[in-house]
């Protein structure tokens, strides 16, 4: 089997491909790369799992900022 080379190219390419960011003519030029080149179908695969680890992030601000947030907000003077 031939070696392929990924490039810096394809690498974003399937960034884009995973936020819906590419045509459907680069879907499957990107697809059809996927087939053939291991090392590109391991990258997608791995950024896929990261993007649903991702997804699952939520933050929240601590109990002192809130509190901090809303004193200043509280004693905040308007310079007119």
């Amino acid at each position: 089997m031939r070696m392929i080379q990924t490039s810096t190219t394809q690498l974003n390419d399937v960034v884009k491909y995973l936020y819906g960011e590419t045509t459907n003519t680069e879907n499957l030029e990107l697809e059809n790369d996927l087939c053939k080149d291991g090392d590109l179908l391991d990258f997608y695969l791995d950024s896929l799992a990261l993007k649903a680890s991702m997804d699952k992030i939520t933050m929240s601000p601590s109990r002192r900022v809130i509190e901090s947030i809303k004193a200043f907000s509280e004693n905040y003077q308007p310079a007119i």
